[in-house]
């Protein structure tokens, strides 16, 4: 089977004032195209290094990271630079829109700096408004006119213009309202439905369901579903004999003060 994203064996580690950190630690992963994929962990856990990597915004210290068969990891920043802007699609829970830009100039923008024709911009801005749900009579809005769920189908239009490869989605709910959620992840399903491949970081269990598998990342490194609830359950464990002990040691104390 050949995979849209393939990561073999990745560590980064970070040199800080305080020593090194090493932020992940011998992740591997492989996602075919089409599916929809969510990592989920704690804070800390490094999953928004694992995506910063994915993204190609950060390279590993050691390992290979392959996209459509591409090792990045030895790409310059140049085509870095090019593999962001034409193969990848972002999606942030902030948005990231120009809020004096109209919502058609936002989602057309990626293409300009392509140096995509006029014509051929405007036909593909239409169509990724239009797969993302947004109504025409909002596409001469500026986005600061917009709602929060209307701001993030335009930043999934934006995502979405340039036929990337690989969409990638960071917390994309986390700003929205139950219902506007359900209608982004709605989209989300939809598109991996129709052969996009999706990846999306969250802390929500109810919106992690939206995908067809679930990956959960610790300590910098990737855990199943299996996985991560026997370290569930050992944790709470330690909590509940933490919580015995403390218990006994104050009933110690009120028989001694008798």
């Amino acid at each position: 089977m050949s995979y849209v994203l393939d990561v073999r064996d990745i560590h980064r580690i970070y040199e800080t004032k305080a020593g090194l950190t090493h932020a992940l630690r011998g992740v591997s992963l492989q996602v075919p195209k089409g599916e929809f994929l969510c990592i989920m962990g704690p804070s800390g856990s490094g999953k928004s290094t694992l995506m910063n990597l994915l993204g190609c915004l950060d390279r590993p210290t050691s390992g290979t990271y392959l996209l459509e068969g591409v090792d990045v990891s030895l790409l310059d920043d140049d085509e870095l630079a090019a593999i962001r802007s034409q193969r990848l699609g972002f999606v942030f829970q902030s948005f990231n829109l120009l809020t004096r830009a109209t919502v058609l100039r936002n989602v057309e923008l990626p293409l300009l700096y392509a140096n995509v024709p006029e014509a051929e911009r405007l036909d593909r801005a239409l169509r990724a408004l239009a797969i993302a749900g947004l109504p025409a009579d909002v596409f001469d809005h500026r986005s600061n006119e917009l709602s929060g769920g209307q701001m993030q189908r335009v930043a999934i239009a934006r995502a979405l213009v340039n036929d990337p490869a690989l969409v990638l989605a960071d917390e994309p709910t986390g700003n929205l309202d139950s219902a506007t959620s359900l209608h982004v992840l709605q989209t989300f399903r939809r598109l991996a439905n129709d052969g996009s491949t999706v990846v999306m970081i969250t802390h929500d269990p109810e919106v992690a369901q939206w995908a067809d598998r679930i990956v959960f990342i610790r300590d910098g490194k990737l855990l199943t579903e299996e996985e991560e609830r026997e370290v569930t359950r050992q944790q709470r464990e330690k909590v509940e004999q933490h919580i015995g002990q403390s218990q006994g040691k104050a009933a110690q104390q009120q028989e001694v003060a008798r």
